[in-house]
């Protein structure tokens, strides 16, 4: 039987209600591809096995099916490993090897077990780009390598081999296309096999900028006429250039790479792509060279690389959200699982809301967006039900960091407790009749807590 390593994934999945928070939406399941790199080890797709309660896996040339658990997980770049430890798992299956970059025009063959028939599926492509590629498990930007061969449903985490060898693993499709399909490249996967840990992230600069194609603009920024860079708009807070690189710096070289006038380099002196695409050849923690250029003069600096930390989250992975109910009011961490609960998000979900998801940067005054989701009806917040998707200004006068932060203030306060949002509402309690009220409300509602786990000791 051909391709004897190509596993088919059995994932039962437990999302969580970011309507309702408390609560998880009703359990689910659906299958996947993946291949065998180690002893029991499976490599697929992050998105495959996300938010799972149970695992199973099966070969071509078995029936049965053998129970597996993540040994590791990269939401960043969609890739995950899973282990299992049945002895038997093995018998009949070769440790496939990763290849190396693939070049374009390659043929390649895509094998998997999309949707539609339980035997493996094996179709042929050629490599039509290579390039940094937007994630949509994770909303990152890393290098991808584009075929042109269909990636299905199901078929999703399964590898793509060249002359033997993976060269990739299958994550996305474009659906703007027909045949068209994604790959996570071998260097983003030999970087998380090297890693062995339960959860692996790939850095992030935490910097915004401009590219500088403008004359104009890169005289202003005294330039040369054969320098090149782009300009530095925003640093993030507690990001991996806090306190290194200012707002007006030109970024003129990156880990050895110059950048280009339009925010690309010559990654590995072949393809030409935006230089954030270095940061799939990095971990959290390691250093990274940089070249920047202030008020004219040139500076060297060496950069420790923190996570992606964004003012408003992605996608909530494998986590519970945090939530916080207060006489009825139920407020909630902004996140995109949130702003997703609006069919077509992107189009129908509150402006105020995308606004700070595309364009809201961390600062050391706040970390996080609290918002007001909805109103559980009681006698206590007679007049504010219509008061909800709205982002909370200030608690007390206090402009809260985050929600552990706002939690903290309310149960510090033990008389009135005044909330604004930023359109300008206005909500007043006073606290002895909150928490007369709380209790009866969580129970009218058949709720267990008034407040996530993570918020239980704030």
């Amino acid at each position: 039987m051909p391709y004897p390593s190509v596993i088919r994934i059995f994932a039962t999945t437990l999302e969580v209600d970011y309507d309702n928070p408390w609560q998880s939406d009703t359990p689910s399941s659906g299958t996947g591809s993946g291949v065998v790199v180690g002893n029991g080890q499976i490599l697929t797709g992050a998105h495959v096995v996300a938010n799972s309660t149970f695992l199973q896996v099966q070969k071509t040339s078995d029936p049965n099916k053998f129970t597996a658990q993540i040994l590791s997980i990269c939401h960043d770049a969609d890739l995950a490993l899973l282990e299992v430890k049945e002895p038997h798992f093995m018998d009949g299956i070769e440790i496939m090897e990763i290849g190396e970059l693939p070049s374009l025009q390659d043929r390649v063959t895509v094998v998997g077990y999309p949707i539609g028939g339980r035997e493996i599926s094996v179709t042929e492509g050629v490599v039509s780009r290579i390039e940094v590629q937007r994630y949509s498990h994770s909303r990152r930007n890393l290098l991808a390598v584009t075929v042109d061969a269909a990636i299905n449903e199901g078929n999703s985490g399964g590898p793509v081999f060249k002359e033997g060898k993976i060269i990739g693993i299958a994550f996305q499709t474009l659906k703007s296309a027909e045949n068209i399909g994604e790959l996570v490249p071998p260097n983003l996967i030999k970087q998380f096999l090297q890693k062995s840990l339960p959860v692996v992230k790939i850095p992030h600069l935490g910097i915004r900028t401009q590219n500088m194609e403008n004359p104009m603009l890169r005289t202003y920024k005294n330039l040369a006429e054969n320098d090149s860079g782009i300009l530095v708009t925003t640093v993030e807070y507690d990001g991996s250039t806090w306190k290194k690189l200012q707002r007006g710096d030109v970024l003129i070289e990156i880990d050895g790479y110059k950048i280009a006038n339009n925010g690309t380099i010559k990654y590995r002196d072949k393809y030409r792509t935006t230089y954030g695409v270095v940061m799939g050849d990095y971990f959290v923690g390691d250093e990274i060279p940089l070249k920047i250029m202030r008020n004219g003069q040139t500076m060297e600096l060496q950069i420790t690389l923190k996570e992606c930390k964004p003012l408003v989250p992605f996608w909530n992975y494998d986590n519970n959200p945090s939530y916080f109910i207060y006489g009825g009011l139920v407020f909630q961490k902004l996140c995109l699982d949130y702003i997703a609960t609006w069919n077509k998000w992107w189009d129908k979900a509150p402006v105020e809301f995308l606004d700070l998801f595309y364009y809201g940067v961390r600062t050391a005054q706040r970390h996080e967006v609290i918002i007001l989701t909805q109103v559980l009806s009681d006698e206590i917040n007679v007049g504010y039900q219509n008061i909800y998707n709205e982002v909370v200004e200030t608690v007390n006068d206090h402009s809260p960091q985050n929600i552990e932060d706002f939690v903290r203030v309310l149960k510090n306060t033990d008389t009135t407790v005044t909330i604004k949002t930023v359109s300008g509402r206005i909500i007043i309690y006073d606290v002895k009749q909150v928490q007369q009220a709380n209790e009866r409300i969580v129970q009218n509602y058949n709720i267990k807590s008034d407040r996530s786990a993570d918020l239980l000791y704030s």
